[in-house]
């Protein structure tokens, strides 16, 4: 099941923004609680935050951010990440299977994303649920704790209906 995050999601989401497996393909620097708290906050206040339950047990987390003006049939998926305690179990397809889902009920035709080339498992997760590669961000994304860009593959999924 996929729900918006609420405040008392902020340990789960920070924990799993954080975890050193997972931290290097997400937007945000290593940094403590206190200076990710107004990221939290925004993110909740613009209602884009989503958190993925198996039955009672929190799995992971998304952004789903709607755009706007002719743009308004797409949404950009970003922040999309399985705790790594609960890897390996199917929960990714699950999970992407049921955001498709919603975004089609709120009327989205388009939802993109973009990963990075060094991320395969995560283009075969994505290419799995019917998303296609459109083209390469070169040096679109910076990790400034490794000094080293990141290329992106920029990744769509399309309601055929």
């Amino acid at each position: 099941m996929i729900r918006k995050a609420t405040t008392s999601d902020f340990d789960f989401i920070y924990s799993l923004y954080m975890h050193p497996q997972v931290n290097p393909f997400l937007l945000y620097e290593m940094m403590d609680a206190t200076e990710f708290k107004p990221i939290f906050e925004e993110l909740l206040s613009r209602s884009v935050l989503y958190i993925y339950e198996d039955e009672d047990t929190t799995v992971g987390m998304f952004k789903l951010v709607p755009l706007t003006y002719r743009n308004t049939h797409i949404a950009y998926l970003g922040g999309l990440a399985i705790d790594p305690s609960s890897a390996g179990k199917g929960y990714g397809i699950k999970m992407l299977q049921q955001i498709i889902d919603y975004a089609k009920e709120q009327g989205f035709l388009r939802i993109e994303l973009s990963v990075a080339t060094i991320n395969e498992k995560a283009i075969r997760l994505y290419e799995k649920v019917g998303f296609v590669k459109e083209g390469i961000y070169r040096k679109y994304t910076y990790l400034k704790s490794e000094n080293r860009f990141l290329d992106e593959v920029i990744m769509s999924w399309l309601c055929e209906n």
